[in-house]
């Protein structure tokens, strides 16, 4: 198989990772760069809270699926 045998639970862990703490960084330092029109003061807490959750999941699900 090309890539190997685990090549779609390491895309959900890599996913899943980068989608957890990117949510999580949103959350915990807002950008500190001149707003443009449009832009919101800080990230929707509780839509990134959410989504920080399914990509916590998506990861442990993936490592589950790899350790087993």
């Amino acid at each position: 198989m090309f890539l190997g045998e685990d090549l779609l639970p390491l895309l959900v862990l890599a996913l899943g990772g980068a989608m957890f703490a990117g949510n999580l960084m949103a959350v915990v330092r807002p950008p500190n760069q001149p707003r443009r029109e449009g832009d919101l003061e800080r990230a929707p807490v509780t839509r990134s809270v959410i989504m920080g959750l399914v990509g916590l999941v998506a990861s442990l699900w993936a490592i589950a699926t790899l350790v087993s």
